[in-house]
């Protein structure tokens, strides 16, 4: 056990894991920065995979989650690039094409 971390961790160290999600690397040995968000239904929503000397952005990964939150609930809007939690979401549609900002709707904010 990792000597402070107060939360679960996993391992994969067969990389059955990693060959699954397609970012094992046969010849080094080892897995590439994978990261995927998977809905409860079993879907992958999200995914970001780094060569194994990339790291990786928290704040970016949970502003994904948080989006991905608010999409199962409102499947009819999109979350735009830099989208955080309270702030406008899109409604998409072809009269929008070319005009983004006529398809910016406020959302409520999400809640947990």
């Amino acid at each position: 056990m990792l000597k402070g971390v107060k939360y679960q961790m996993g391992a994969d160290p067969a990389g059955k894991l990693s060959r699954m999600f397609g970012v094992y690397d046969e010849e080094s040995g080892l897995a590439q920065r994978g990261v995927f968000i998977i809905s409860p239904e079993g879907v992958v929503v999200s995914s970001e995979v780094n060569h194994i000397d990339v790291g990786r952005n928290a704040e970016e990964l949970l502003r994904k989650l948080q989006a991905n939150i608010y999409k199962a609930g409102h499947p009819e809007e999109v979350c735009p690039a830099k989208w955080h939690p309270g702030e406008k979401t899109m409604k998409p549609a072809p009269e929008f094409v070319g005009k983004a900002e006529g398809a910016y709707v406020q959302q409520e904010t999400l809640r947990h």
